[in-house]
């Protein structure tokens, strides 16, 4: 790893993560790892690769094939005073666990009176276009955001992979990391320096005047590359990063949409009953007199993501899907 003059590394957000589970074990000796694989294998997407032989077997815990099993011992750990991760292969498998994220991990600081705390840290792999079929493809981190007690952030950047689990790690509340599988592989330049970043605000990634793109996770690429595309018809789209899911920051989205007069929502979730539904709903109901056109939603094709690469292209949002809609909203 070279340090370039401006204080810059190349990396990619695999590596970005795993130096953010490094500084958090470093930082704080009550913070561990488990989950499937996440030891001696590396970790399912090789995040973890590493870490065993540096922090050892007591930090980094391989753990049986049982996601209730293992997020309810995370739980535990957490309640007894420690700062575990728990690594969930992929966002399909945590519905395993849901019972023992919705109706512990959520409920337990309510439950009891804000004695007992759950200050625990999921970090789950979602989302398509890895032709890994449909138990391993879904993007279900909006089902999460319907439930209170949790906060959901989704890194789509190299600084955010590397500074928003320590941050959540600090956290009182459960927090779901989603880290979308297309994003791994990617390469880009990171400030040697680079620590925690804020988990409350969304980011405005590009500045506009015509269009909100509201987009986060693996769709921030798609609504990126749809607003060159657009600027070169002259129509300039204004591209807001959530970052975090819930709580949504309405004032980040609403302001952008006071300014552009025009929203369109990229949301790789399943429409009927998505959280671009959601956001769709809170922009009618705080920004109804500011907006020239309907809101649109480009959201995925309501079937089990399909297998064939042609058939999994045709059911997520695309850029050319992106572009139609604000072509759309603009008129």
């Amino acid at each position: 790893m070279t340090v370039t003059e401006a204080g810059q590394i190349q990396t990619t957000y695999r590596e970005a993560m795993r130096a953010a589970i490094r500084d958090a074990m470093q930082r704080d000796d009550r913070v561990f790892l488990m989950g499937e694989d996440v030891g001696s294998y590396g970790g399912c997407f090789a995040v973890s690769m590493g870490l065993l032989a540096e922090f050892g077997p007591e930090r980094i815990r391989d753990t049986p094939l049982s996601e209730s099993a293992f997020v309810g011992a995370g739980i535990g750990a957490a309640m007894a005073g420690m700062r575990p991760i728990v690594e969930i292969m992929t966002v399909n498998f945590s519905l395993l666990a849901l019972d023992q994220i919705l109706n512990n991990a959520a409920t337990l600081l309510h439950m009891s009176g804000g004695q007992v705390g759950v200050p625990l840290v999921i970090r789950m792999t979602t989302g398509a276009g890895r032709q890994v079929a449909a138990q391993h493809s879904h993007s279900l981190e909006g089902w999460y955001t319907h439930i209170p007690g949790l906060r959901v952030v989704t890194p789509a950047t190299l600084a955010d992979a590397r500074g928003m689990l320590w941050t959540a790690l600090q956290d009182p509340d459960p927090v779901l990391i989603f880290e979308h599988g297309s994003l791994y592989n990617v390469k880009g330049m990171l400030a040697a320096d680079a620590g925690p970043v804020d988990i409350d605000l969304a980011a405005i990634r590009r500045p506009g005047s015509d269009v909100s793109l509201i987009a986060y996770g693996g769709t921030l690429g798609k609504a990126l590359s749809a607003a060159e595309v657009l600027a070169e018809d002259g129509i300039e789209a204004e591209v807001i990063d959530l970052r975090t899911l819930r709580p949504l920051d309405d004032a980040a989205i609403i302001g952008s949409v006071a300014r552009t007069h025009r929203a369109v929502i990229v949301d790789e979730g399943w429409r009927s009953g998505s959280l671009a539904a959601e956001i769709s709903a809170r922009i009618m109901e705080q920004a109804f007199f500011d907006l020239d056109a309907p809101v649109q939603r480009v959201c995925s094709v309501e079937v089990p993501m399909p297998y064939p690469r042609h058939l999994e292209e045709a059911a997520l949002p695309q850029v050319d899907g992106v572009v139609a809609a604000v072509r759309t909203v603009v008129g």
